[in-house]
């Protein structure tokens, strides 16, 4: 009998998107992005067995061959997608391979703010599995957020995935308000 695993499907579209349009406001700086591996580890800690990582690209212009060895040499595999301009490849990708897993016994982490995999989501939060989804708080979909039995990671503050503080504005819980931090 094999391991069971935790798969963490990336939409590295999606994350991107977020951290350079919505968060940072710019592209970001080297030490602005997420250490990919910091994820995969945080994962296996957390739910206690192998994580196995997709990381979805489109590639429809071009493959960026030195993130891909990046990729390969952290422990993901990557998944370089295309098609027509108006396709969301990663988004349809995703969509399947959530759908397949839902066939697998598998625990599943979605990597995503996207509401385009509710659907998909909601069919694995089944009792029968662990499913979590790991992003920004303050990004998340509400429908992704509404799906009962999800487990929800924050990239930054859960995750520790960046080895800079990003300027993000979020809720503090009491108990973690320091007042310091706002008057340096």
């Amino acid at each position: 009998m094999s391991e069971r695993n935790s798969w963490v499907l990336v939409d590295g579209e999606n994350i991107d998107a977020t951290l350079g349009g919505s968060i940072l406001g710019r592209r970001p700086q080297p030490e602005e992005r997420p250490r990919w591996d910091r994820l995969l580890g945080f994962v296996a800690d957390r739910w206690h067995q192998p994580a196995k990582g997709l990381f979805f690209l489109n590639a429809s212009d071009h493959l960026p061959m030195s993130f891909v060895q990046a990729l390969l040499a952290l422990g993901y595999r990557p998944v370089p997608l295309s098609g027509p301009s108006d396709a969301k490849v990663v988004d349809i990708a995703i969509q399947r391979t959530l759908r397949t897993l839902g066939e697998r016994d598998a625990d599943v982490v979605l990597v995503s703010h996207d509401r385009d995999f509710v659907a998909e989501t909601a069919a694995l939060a089944d009792g029968m599995r662990r499913v979590g989804l790991i992003g920004f708080q303050e990004f998340r979909s509400a429908e992704l957020a509404s799906i009962p039995g999800v487990e929800f990671f924050d990239l930054e503050y859960d995750v520790h995935a960046f080895d800079a503080q990003l300027p993000r504005v979020r809720i503090i819980p009491i108990d973690e308000f320091d007042p310091a931090f706002f008057l340096d």
